[in-house]
Formats: C-alpha cells, structure tokens, sequence
C-alpha cells in the first residue's frame, strides 16, 4: 500500500517575542548562530503529526442471540514509539454508521471512497475477515489522510467516543480509578487528533482532573488542570474556565502553590459576568456523554 503524505499540522506556534532571541524574524542583521537557533524553534513549533492505522487482529464476539466481529485498532504516530499508540476496537456496524455519517457531511470528498459490502453468509470465515482487515485499514488511512474529515468531529467521535461514554460511565458511578485508566488512554489520542483545536479536549482533562482530585493526588490533578488552563487562555467564556480557575485555587492552596494570581484571575472574570448559577467542575464532568 502507498503511503499517504500529509501536510504539516502547526500546532499554534506562541508569537516570536516569546523566544529567548532578542531578534523577531529572520532578517539580514541576524548571526548564522542566531539564524540556526530561529528555525530551530519554528521547526519544533511546526511538527509534521502523522498517523498510521493497523489492524493486527480481529475475535468473534457471541452474545445471546447476536454474533459479531470486533476488529482491533491500532493508531500510531509515526516517528514514535510504542508508547505513542492507542488501541481500540470497533465492529462493522461502527464502520458502517461513520461511513453513512461522513456521506451525509462530506458527500463530496466520499464520492471515490469505497466501503466493505456486507455478505449474506460466510460473514465469520477466516477469508472475509481477512479481506475486511485490509479493507478497514485502508479505509481508515484514506479518511486520514482528507484534511475536512480527519478534522471533523464525526470521524474523532468513531475514534474516540464509544471510551469516553465508558469512563463518564464510571466516573459517574464513582469508579474513580477505572475513568481514570481509560481516560488517559484516550485523551493521548484526542491531543495527537486534535492539534489545531486543543479547547475541544478541556473537558477530557478537567475529567482527569476530577478523577485525580477524588483519588486524592492532587499534584497530578494540579498537573492537568494547569494543561486546561492553558487551552482555554483566549476562551474564557468557556463553560469549564469559572470551575476550572476554582478547582485549580484549592488544589494551589494544598499544594503550597501560589494561589493568588489563579484568584486574581477569578476576581478578574466575575467583575466582567453577571453573577450566575455555576456548576463545579465534578458537576460539569458527570454531565458529560450521558446517553
């Protein structure tokens, strides 16, 4: 199979005054050293995010009355490690329902794409699951690689959605540990899917951020607030900001953290607002993928 080449995805570079340089942009009066040090930063701040689908491996699930295949996912980030892979499962009629969502959206871009026919028989001999493993994997790699539909919320949500209604589920039954585990696992992914929208993971790591808390480590919590904190700088009218700036002043204040400019920052935006009703950030999270 022929690879995809895709385009390089900037993850929003910070202004050029915030580099150590005194020299703004690249100009005549620069020193090669300084040169070297100037595309040096641009070239971080400017990674080229790729991902590859595999699918290694498939089981045949048998329930009551219903029979199925559940085809094992495996997304990585080229040029990384292991550590950089999320691993899911889906079955046919996931991909089914993602083809006939993105057709109603994209029914352009879809023209060329072609998807898996369903068979009346022989749905679970080994030849067909095989063929349907290939077929999947190019699937996935073709959409990928279509800039609107990588982005769009219909493709993260096949990618993503089915583990998050799973850890909300815990979360909310006070599973605290078990959200936690599929929680991390899923919001590596959501980063590397989303790079040029990080306001859209605020509410994944605030749900961490609750998780930590009640599992009483709040360093960690304070960790991944400070993460949401940061995706929502220019959003401040953001749902999370308000419970997120409160929770993050009580983890401050028990950590020995300076609180004071974390309140400021409160005091800042209840002057602009009217007052009203807020949830806190564990109200937020547990209202979250209810289905």
């Amino acid at each position: 199979h022929q690879a995809v080449i895709l385009p390089f995805i900037c993850s929003h570079s910070p202004p050029l005054t915030e580099y150590s340089n005194a020299s703004l942009s690249p100009n005549s009066s620069m020193t090669t050293k300084e040169l070297q040090e100037y595309w040096r930063n641009e070239k971080r701040q400017c990674r080229q995010v790729k991902l590859l689908f595999e699918i290694p491996s498939t089981r045949i699930v048998e329930h009551h009355l219903s029979k199925y295949v559940m085809y094992k996912i495996i997304i990585l980030q080229t040029g990384s490690f292991d550590s950089n892979k999320s691993v899911i499962e889906r079955r046919y009629s996931d991909f089914e329902k993602l083809h006939r969502n993105l057709l109603e959206e994209f029914s352009e871009e879809m023209e060329d794409v072609t998807f898996p026919k369903k068979t009346l028989t022989g749905n679970f001999t080994e030849e067909i699951i095989n063929e349907r493993k290939l077929a999947f994997k190019d699937y996935l790699r073709l959409l990928y690689s279509m800039k609107y539909i990588r982005r769009s919320k219909k493709f993260i949500d096949f990618l993503t959605r089915p583990e998050l209604q799973e850890a909300y589920g815990c979360l909310r039954g006070g599973q605290y540990t078990k959200a936690l585990e599929i929680l991390l696992e899923v919001i590596g992914l959501q980063e590397r899917l989303t790079r040029g929208n990080p306001v859209s993971i605020v509410p994944t790591l605030c749900a961490i951020v609750v998780c930590h808390k009640d599992l009483e480590n709040p360093a960690s919590a304070f960790e991944y607030g400070e993460k949401a904190l940061s995706c929502l700088s220019v959003h401040t009218s953001h749902r999370y900001y308000t419970p997120l700036l409160e929770t993050m002043i009580s983890l401050a204040y028990e950590l020995g953290k300076d609180f004071l400019s974390l309140q400021e920052k409160l005091e800042e935006w209840k002057a602009k607002k009217d007052p009203v009703r807020v949830f806190t950030l564990k109200e937020l999270a547990v209202r979250e993928y209810v289905q």
